[in-house]
């Protein structure tokens, strides 16, 4: 199948690991993820009344463990200032490479095509605090590849 690109907006908080962990609950209950058990290209695991229940129950299946859900859910984690990324991580954007890539240490929705290429590997995820027009924070923009 391949790796999936996956992308979503939230709002605003401060605190990016609990930004993560809420974006992948709204994922898992609305079942807005590919369910490798019944392996039906082009469906989500919405479309399927007997999707497990829990994130235990769905990652107790080996078939989702070696392909992933092509979602969110594919990574657990932030990565701490200073730490390095590792499988199933986000790492959030620096100010570095905000300016290396969009020229702008303040990123706002115009500036997401600009940096879109710092997730470049599977089973990573990145996130990017965007900006209004006033440079107040205003949401959250996560991005990734993974499942296979």
């Amino acid at each position: 199948m391949g790796a999936s690109g996956w992308s979503y907006y939230v709002a605003y908080q401060p605190d990016l690991g609990r930004a993560l962990d809420e974006l992948r609950t709204r994922v898992f209950r609305d079942g807005d993820y590919w369910w490798a058990e019944p392996y039906e290209l082009g469906k989500s695991a919405s479309d399927f009344p007997d999707r497990p229940r829990t994130e235990q129950e769905l990652w107790a299946s080996e078939a989702v463990q070696e392909s992933g859900t092509h979602s969110i859910l594919d990574v657990h984690g932030m990565v701490a200032p200073g730490e390095k990324p590792g499988f199933g991580t986000v790492e959030p954007v620096t100010e570095a490479e905000a300016l290396a890539t969009a020229g702008v240490a303040k990123l706002t929705r115009a500036h997401v095509a600009a940096i879109d290429d710092l997730a470049s590997q599977r089973w990573f995820g990145r996130c990017a605090v965007l900006h209004d027009d006033a440079g107040s924070p205003s949401e959250i923009y996560f991005w990734g590849f993974s499942g296979d």
